[in-house]
């Protein structure tokens, strides 16, 4: 009926065959009465793409090849309700600016984004009037504990990790780890490019930057611990000095749900968590072992370019770990050789951010 179509909240999916995009299909297919998708859009895979279009009966799709005019204007066709941002990497970076210049609301799961260009997103999306509400399982707990406690009430943010596969290991046993080890994360099922990211803690760093400017809470703010069941998403500490968690089983659907539905805290289709026979442990982070984690503190206090230099000399580093040119701890080296170069300039406009991207890309080449 007419009446239920104007219930159904239209999505648009960026990235729709990546671990998000799967997860975020998977909710409309649970939920066809809440949810229905009026565009797609995938990297390369145009089979599966298409496979997707006809299954959800959507018009509307693209592929990188179409470039940014054809997201702006699947936007402009379908007028979605949420637009989900599931593209990995630098290449969701611009997508995000055309959401946020469009008003409408958008379920934030590309890092990059918020890594390499906040500040103007955010001036765009604040312009515009679109709603951000990140997507990352961390972020969306820490999105959804600060609303609750009211943020002039929270000191501290603390940041869960897994610890990823080799939590555990030595730093001599670190030297020797391989592609097949660091790809075998225990908790979470993601893409390479994340799950090496979760193995050497620079995912975390990542999302410390990314909590720091979301949240606009300066680094010192910022704790990580260790918790390898991945249960508890993340934890807000209030002035009078008490932790408030927020549980719930390791499943990507949980915080893009909350993300489709926000502002309102609905059911969904997912089963109620359930602490019964539940060990929770924690762990103070290896900062030796896995500098990652420091440098991206150092990177977000520092500010400028230096989270773009951070994520552009990983994303090298891990790609030529993966090709299996470089050891696993070589990855954190050339980050730090990066690092240590002048990255002072705060970008102006998305050139600025690209050039920038580009100048650590090439050094973090040049080094490996």
């Amino acid at each position: 009926s007419a009446e239920r179509r104007d219930r159904m909240k239209k999505i648009i999916v960026l990235g729709c065959t990546g671990s998000i995009g799967t997860s975020t299909l998977n909710i409309v297919r649970n939920m066809p009465e809440d949810f229905c998708v009026s565009g797609l859009s995938a990297n390369t895979n145009e089979k599966k793409l298409a496979a997707l279009a006809q299954e959800f009966g959507c018009p509307s799709t693209l592929t990188s090849k179409d470039g940014i005019d054809g997201i702006k204007r699947i936007i402009d066709e379908t007028q979605p309700d949420v637009i989900v941002n599931g593209i990995a990497g630098a290449a969701g970076l611009l997508p995000s600016k055309i959401a946020a210049e469009s008003g409408i609301k958008l379920a934030l799961a590309n890092k990059e984004t918020v890594v390499m260009a906040w500040h103007l997103i955010k001036q765009t999306a604040e312009k515009h009037g679109c709603a951000i509400i990140p997507v990352d399982s961390e972020h969306s707990a820490i999105f959804n504990l600060i609303h609750q406690a009211g943020k002039e009430n929270v000191s501290e943010i603390v940041i869960t990790a897994s610890g990823g596969p080799f939590r555990t290991l030595s730093s001599g046993e670190l030297e020797n780890v391989t592609v097949e080890q660091a790809l075998a994360h225990p908790t979470w099922k993601m893409g390479k490019k994340i799950t090496v990211d979760s193995a050497t803690l620079a995912n975390k760093g990542l999302e410390v930057i990314e909590a720091a400017r979301l949240f606009e809470m300066p680094p010192e703010k910022i704790k990580v611990v260790v918790h390898p069941q991945s249960i508890i998403h993340s934890l807000v500490r209030t002035n009078d000095g008490m932790l408030y968690a927020q549980l719930s089983e390791p499943d990507m659907q949980h915080p893009i749900f909350s993300a489709l539905t926000w502002p309102e805290n609905k059911a969904g289709h997912l089963q109620p968590f359930d602490l019964f026979d539940k060990t929770l442990t924690f762990f103070h982070p290896r900062i030796k072992d896995f500098p990652m984690l420091e440098y991206a503190f150092e990177a977000a206090r520092n500010g400028k370019s230096y989270s773009i230099a951070y994520n552009a000399a990983n994303e090298i580093a891990v790609q030529a770990f993966l090709d299996k040119k470089i050891g696993f701890t070589a990855i954190s080296r050339i980050v730090r050789t990066v690092l240590d170069k002048d990255w002072t300039l705060l970008p102006a406009g998305f050139d600025d951010v690209f050039a920038q991207d580009e100048k650590a890309r090439k050094l973090a080449e040049a080094i490996i």
